[in-house]
């Protein structure tokens, strides 16, 4: 599994202005539902109910929220770039401006897994990182992602 088979050109956000965790992760369940045809309210609740078993916010500034979702066909990611970094509660308690959403259906577990190991791999990689947090064109994010994950490949 590769990043560029579960990312979609127009899974990239870049989110300007300061919000909250939710309102991040109402964003982030909108556009799933966009690209899955899955309901956002039962996105919105996986993601959230993940959370609440303990933060997603994996340091370093980036958090991977995710979530399992009955009925939906594949992984599917969704990427955003916050212009201000927000509390996530992170393991090192540092603001996050780096998030990955990962979803995936109920009883996928490798695929997720393998999904998770993906995203992490990619966004430890400090120079891309810093690529992602200086651009703001959702189709150069796109590209940075998608390039970087075959260069390490």
């Amino acid at each position: 599994m590769e990043l560029v088979d579960i990312l979609a050109e127009n899974a990239v956000l870049n989110c300007t202005g300061g919000i909250s965790k939710r309102q991040l992760f109402e964003v982030l369940s909108e556009k799933a539902s966009e690209l899955t045809g899955m309901n956002a309210s039962d996105i919105l609740a996986a993601i959230s109910g993940r959370e609440d078993l303990g933060s997603t916010g994996v340091g370093n500034g980036i958090a991977i929220p995710h979530g399992k979702i009955a009925g939906l066909k594949g992984v599917t990611a969704v990427f955003a770039r916050l212009e201000t970094p927000m509390d996530f509660d992170a393991v090192d308690d540092q603001p996050v401006d780096v998030v990955m959403m990962l979803l995936a259906p109920v009883g996928a577990g490798a695929d997720h897994l393998k999904a998770l190991s993906v995203v992490a791999r990619l966004l430890r990689t400090e120079d891309i990182v810093e690529r992602l947090r200086r651009e703001t064109d959702t189709a150069k994010l796109y590209s940075i992602l998608a390039t970087s994950i075959r260069d390490a490949a």
